[in-house]
Protein backbone atom coordinates (compact mmCIF):
# COMPACT_ATOMS: atom_id res chain seq x y z
CA UNK A 1 0.00 0.00 0.00
CA UNK A 2 2.77 2.32 0.87
CA UNK A 3 4.73 1.16 -1.86
CA UNK A 4 1.79 1.99 -4.29
CA UNK A 5 1.57 5.81 -2.85
CA UNK A 6 5.26 6.80 -3.00
CA UNK A 7 5.26 5.38 -6.53
CA UNK A 8 1.74 7.70 -7.32
CA UNK A 9 3.56 10.68 -5.88
CA UNK A 10 6.87 9.96 -7.69
CA UNK A 11 4.60 9.56 -11.13
CA UNK A 12 2.61 13.07 -9.83
CA UNK A 13 5.95 14.69 -9.31
CA UNK A 14 7.37 13.94 -12.61
CA UNK A 15 4.42 14.37 -14.55
CA UNK A 16 4.31 18.34 -12.83
CA UNK A 17 8.27 18.89 -13.65
CA UNK A 18 7.59 17.42 -17.48
CA UNK A 19 4.60 20.66 -17.68
CA UNK A 20 6.81 22.97 -15.83
CA UNK A 21 9.62 22.60 -18.24
CA UNK A 22 7.58 22.78 -21.53
CA UNK A 23 5.56 25.53 -20.49
CA UNK A 24 8.60 26.98 -19.78
CA UNK A 25 9.79 26.18 -23.21
CA UNK A 26 6.52 27.37 -24.79
CA UNK A 27 6.86 30.63 -23.00
CA UNK A 28 10.30 31.09 -22.87
CA UNK A 29 10.19 33.52 -26.70
CA UNK A 30 7.43 35.56 -25.04
CA UNK A 31 9.17 36.21 -21.54
CA UNK A 32 12.47 37.04 -23.31
CA UNK A 33 10.40 39.54 -25.02
CA UNK A 34 8.91 40.93 -22.59
CA UNK A 35 12.47 41.75 -20.68
CA UNK A 36 14.13 42.95 -23.86
CA UNK A 37 11.48 45.31 -23.88
CA UNK A 38 12.69 46.96 -20.68
CA UNK A 39 16.52 46.78 -22.34
CA UNK A 40 18.21 49.62 -22.93
CA UNK A 41 21.94 49.94 -23.87
CA UNK A 42 22.59 46.08 -23.45
CA UNK A 43 23.03 43.78 -25.43
CA UNK A 44 19.29 42.30 -27.06
CA UNK A 45 20.71 39.23 -27.67
CA UNK A 46 21.17 38.07 -24.64
CA UNK A 47 19.57 34.77 -23.37
CA UNK A 48 19.28 36.47 -19.89
CA UNK A 49 15.61 37.32 -18.96
CA UNK A 50 16.65 38.89 -15.70
CA UNK A 51 17.15 42.56 -16.48
CA UNK A 52 19.58 44.79 -14.13
CA UNK A 53 18.00 48.25 -14.94
CA UNK A 54 14.70 47.86 -16.21
CA UNK A 55 13.35 50.67 -18.16
CA UNK A 56 10.32 52.03 -19.78
CA UNK A 57 11.99 54.11 -22.44
CA UNK A 58 10.75 51.55 -25.42
CA UNK A 59 7.56 51.98 -24.73
CA UNK A 60 7.61 55.69 -24.38
CA UNK A 61 9.52 55.74 -27.51
CA UNK A 62 7.13 53.22 -29.17
CA UNK A 63 4.27 56.15 -28.22
CA UNK A 64 6.16 59.28 -29.49
CA UNK A 65 7.15 57.17 -33.00
CA UNK A 66 3.91 56.17 -33.53
CA UNK A 67 0.35 57.20 -32.80
CA UNK A 68 -0.36 53.87 -30.68
CA UNK A 69 -4.22 54.75 -29.77
CA UNK A 70 -5.13 55.84 -33.06
CA UNK A 71 -3.98 52.50 -34.50
CA UNK A 72 -5.26 50.14 -31.38
CA UNK A 73 -8.65 52.13 -31.94
CA UNK A 74 -8.65 51.19 -35.88
CA UNK A 75 -7.66 47.65 -34.97
CA UNK A 76 -10.51 47.24 -32.43
CA UNK A 77 -13.71 48.66 -35.17
CA UNK A 78 -11.80 45.95 -37.19
CA UNK A 79 -11.69 43.23 -34.69
CA UNK A 80 -15.33 43.81 -32.75
CA UNK A 81 -17.14 44.54 -35.88
CA UNK A 82 -15.57 41.46 -37.26
CA UNK A 83 -16.33 39.22 -34.10
CA UNK A 84 -19.87 40.51 -33.74
CA UNK A 85 -20.48 39.42 -37.54
CA UNK A 86 -19.38 35.92 -37.44
CA UNK A 87 -21.22 34.95 -34.47
CA UNK A 88 -24.27 36.39 -35.57
CA UNK A 89 -24.66 35.70 -38.96
CA UNK A 90 -22.79 32.01 -38.43
CA UNK A 91 -25.03 31.45 -35.16
CA UNK A 92 -27.76 32.11 -37.66
CA UNK A 93 -26.55 30.12 -40.29
CA UNK A 94 -25.65 26.86 -37.94
CA UNK A 95 -29.21 26.88 -36.76
CA UNK A 96 -31.23 25.42 -39.55
CA UNK A 97 -28.67 22.93 -40.59
CA UNK A 98 -28.76 21.82 -36.61
CA UNK A 99 -32.18 21.97 -36.23
CA UNK A 100 -34.36 22.19 -39.41
CA UNK A 101 -35.11 19.70 -42.22
CA UNK A 102 -35.04 20.76 -45.98
CA UNK A 103 -33.93 19.85 -49.46
CA UNK A 104 -30.19 20.07 -50.32
CA UNK A 105 -29.56 20.30 -46.19
CA UNK A 106 -26.63 17.57 -46.84
CA UNK A 107 -25.17 19.00 -49.95
CA UNK A 108 -24.93 22.69 -48.20
CA UNK A 109 -22.62 21.02 -45.36
CA UNK A 110 -20.23 19.32 -47.72
CA UNK A 111 -20.08 22.13 -49.60
CA UNK A 112 -19.09 23.87 -46.25
CA UNK A 113 -16.88 21.51 -45.62
CA UNK A 114 -15.25 21.67 -48.83
CA UNK A 115 -14.36 25.02 -49.08
CA UNK A 116 -12.50 24.82 -45.78
CA UNK A 117 -9.70 23.35 -47.74
CA UNK A 118 -9.09 26.10 -49.77
CA UNK A 119 -6.58 28.20 -48.94
CA UNK A 120 -6.88 31.77 -47.78
CA UNK A 121 -4.41 33.28 -49.91
CA UNK A 122 -6.39 31.50 -52.74
CA UNK A 123 -9.41 34.03 -52.50
CA UNK A 124 -7.42 37.51 -51.82
CA UNK A 125 -7.40 38.49 -55.49
CA UNK A 126 -11.69 37.70 -56.25
CA UNK A 127 -12.16 39.67 -52.75
CA UNK A 128 -9.61 42.65 -53.80
CA UNK A 129 -12.00 42.80 -57.28
CA UNK A 130 -15.35 42.42 -55.21
CA UNK A 131 -13.84 45.46 -52.70
CA UNK A 132 -12.77 47.54 -55.74
CA UNK A 133 -15.81 47.26 -57.38
CA UNK A 134 -18.19 48.33 -54.80
CA UNK A 135 -15.74 50.92 -53.47
CA UNK A 136 -14.39 49.67 -50.61
CA UNK A 137 -10.91 50.60 -50.55
CA UNK A 138 -9.28 52.24 -48.45
CA UNK A 139 -12.16 52.09 -46.08
CA UNK A 140 -12.26 50.04 -42.68
CA UNK A 141 -15.45 48.18 -44.14
CA UNK A 142 -13.48 46.64 -46.77
CA UNK A 143 -11.20 45.00 -44.20
CA UNK A 144 -13.49 43.95 -42.10
CA UNK A 145 -16.06 42.65 -44.97
CA UNK A 146 -14.37 39.58 -46.56
CA UNK A 147 -13.65 36.47 -44.17
CA UNK A 148 -16.07 38.09 -41.45
CA UNK A 149 -18.37 34.60 -41.43
CA UNK A 150 -16.05 31.85 -41.20
CA UNK A 151 -16.99 28.25 -42.28
CA UNK A 152 -15.02 26.78 -38.86
CA UNK A 153 -17.48 29.21 -36.63
CA UNK A 154 -20.96 27.75 -38.82
CA UNK A 155 -19.54 24.33 -38.19
CA UNK A 156 -19.01 24.54 -34.40
CA UNK A 157 -22.17 26.06 -33.83
CA UNK A 158 -23.99 23.86 -35.74
CA UNK A 159 -22.65 21.08 -33.36
CA UNK A 160 -23.17 23.07 -30.05
CA UNK A 161 -26.88 22.95 -31.42
CA UNK A 162 -26.97 19.29 -31.74
CA UNK A 163 -26.00 18.69 -28.29
CA UNK A 164 -29.54 20.91 -27.14
CA UNK A 165 -32.09 18.45 -26.31
CA UNK A 166 -34.70 18.61 -29.16
CA UNK A 167 -37.35 17.89 -26.74
CA UNK A 168 -37.00 21.99 -25.78
CA UNK A 169 -37.09 23.23 -29.11
CA UNK A 170 -40.08 20.56 -29.71
CA UNK A 171 -41.85 21.90 -26.37
CA UNK A 172 -41.13 25.69 -27.55
CA UNK A 173 -42.56 24.85 -30.89
CA UNK A 174 -45.56 23.58 -29.22
CA UNK A 175 -46.03 26.48 -27.08
CA UNK A 176 -46.39 28.86 -29.98
CA UNK A 177 -42.40 30.79 -29.97
CA UNK A 178 -41.36 31.16 -33.39
CA UNK A 179 -38.17 30.13 -34.72
CA UNK A 180 -36.22 33.62 -33.99
CA UNK A 181 -37.44 33.73 -30.21
CA UNK A 182 -36.52 29.64 -30.49
CA UNK A 183 -33.15 31.14 -31.87
CA UNK A 184 -32.44 33.70 -29.41
CA UNK A 185 -33.71 32.82 -25.99
CA UNK A 186 -32.97 28.72 -26.00
CA UNK A 187 -30.38 27.58 -28.21
CA UNK A 188 -28.02 31.18 -28.08
CA UNK A 189 -27.41 30.12 -24.40
CA UNK A 190 -26.75 27.12 -24.54
CA UNK A 191 -24.20 27.31 -26.70
CA UNK A 192 -22.12 30.15 -25.17
CA UNK A 193 -19.21 27.86 -24.74
CA UNK A 194 -18.54 27.65 -28.16
CA UNK A 195 -19.03 31.44 -28.88
CA UNK A 196 -16.56 31.93 -26.33
CA UNK A 197 -14.19 29.71 -28.57
CA UNK A 198 -14.76 31.62 -31.64
CA UNK A 199 -14.44 35.26 -29.54
CA UNK A 200 -11.05 33.44 -28.90
CA UNK A 201 -10.17 32.38 -32.60
CA UNK A 202 -11.28 35.73 -34.18
CA UNK A 203 -10.08 38.06 -32.09
CA UNK A 204 -6.25 36.50 -31.82
CA UNK A 205 -6.80 36.08 -35.97
CA UNK A 206 -8.26 39.52 -36.44
CA UNK A 207 -6.25 41.44 -33.81
CA UNK A 208 -2.83 40.10 -35.53
CA UNK A 209 -3.86 40.73 -39.53
CA UNK A 210 -1.00 42.20 -41.70
CA UNK A 211 -1.39 41.31 -45.02
CA UNK A 212 -4.95 42.42 -46.00
CA UNK A 213 -5.06 45.66 -44.21
CA UNK A 214 -2.19 46.86 -46.44
CA UNK A 215 -3.39 45.18 -49.46
CA UNK A 216 -6.69 47.49 -48.73
CA UNK A 217 -5.64 50.43 -47.58
CA UNK A 218 -3.67 52.81 -48.95
CA UNK A 219 -3.21 55.62 -45.91
CA UNK A 220 -1.19 54.42 -43.60
CA UNK A 221 -3.30 56.28 -40.71
CA UNK A 222 -5.84 53.87 -41.23
CA UNK A 223 -3.72 50.71 -40.39
CA UNK A 224 -4.45 48.30 -37.88
CA UNK A 225 -1.69 47.76 -34.93
CA UNK A 226 -0.26 44.66 -36.01
CA UNK A 227 0.20 46.32 -39.81
CA UNK A 228 1.36 49.45 -37.87
CA UNK A 229 4.15 47.77 -35.90
CA UNK A 230 6.19 47.49 -39.36
CA UNK A 231 7.46 50.72 -39.36
CA UNK A 232 8.99 50.02 -35.97
CA UNK A 233 11.00 47.29 -38.06
CA UNK A 234 11.74 49.68 -40.57
CA UNK A 235 13.03 53.06 -38.61
CA UNK A 236 14.44 51.02 -35.31
CA UNK A 237 15.73 48.03 -36.91
CA UNK A 238 18.34 48.84 -34.61
CA UNK A 239 16.46 49.15 -31.65
CA UNK A 240 14.92 45.81 -31.21
CA UNK A 241 13.83 46.82 -27.59
CA UNK A 242 11.28 49.76 -29.41
CA UNK A 243 10.24 46.31 -31.64
CA UNK A 244 9.64 44.33 -28.52
CA UNK A 245 7.64 47.46 -26.55
CA UNK A 246 5.50 47.08 -29.61
CA UNK A 247 4.87 43.50 -29.75
CA UNK A 248 4.18 43.23 -26.02
CA UNK A 249 1.49 46.01 -26.38
CA UNK A 250 -0.13 44.29 -29.05
CA UNK A 251 -0.03 41.24 -27.09
CA UNK A 252 -1.79 42.50 -23.90
CA UNK A 253 -5.17 42.56 -25.70
CA UNK A 254 -5.40 39.20 -26.71
CA UNK A 255 -3.94 37.91 -23.31
CA UNK A 256 -7.51 39.89 -21.89
CA UNK A 257 -9.56 38.50 -24.04
CA UNK A 258 -8.38 34.90 -23.22
CA UNK A 259 -8.37 35.32 -19.58
CA UNK A 260 -12.20 36.61 -19.91
CA UNK A 261 -13.13 33.64 -21.93
CA UNK A 262 -11.19 30.97 -20.69
CA UNK A 263 -14.09 29.43 -18.10
CA UNK A 264 -16.18 28.82 -21.71
CA UNK A 265 -13.72 28.26 -23.69
CA UNK A 266 -12.05 25.33 -21.85
CA UNK A 267 -15.76 23.92 -21.04
CA UNK A 268 -16.19 24.05 -24.92
CA UNK A 269 -12.67 21.91 -25.85
CA UNK A 270 -13.60 19.66 -22.83
CA UNK A 271 -17.03 18.86 -24.34
CA UNK A 272 -15.63 18.44 -27.63
CA UNK A 273 -13.00 15.82 -26.74
CA UNK A 274 -15.68 13.71 -24.61
CA UNK A 275 -17.83 14.12 -27.97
Amino acid sequence: MVTKKRKKIVNTTLTYIGLILISCICAGPFIWMLSTSFKTGQNIYDLNIFVSNPTLSNYTGVFEFLSVPKYIGNTLVITVSSIAMDVVFAALCAYPLACMEFKGKKFIMGALISSMIIPAAAGMIINYLIISKVHLLNSLVGVILPGSVKVFSIILLRQSYMGIPKEMIEAARIDGAKETRIWWQIMMPGIMPSISTIVIFDFIGRWNEFLWPIIVLQDPKKYPLATALQYLNGSFNYKFGYIAAGTVISIIPIIIVFLLCQKNYIEAISGAVKG
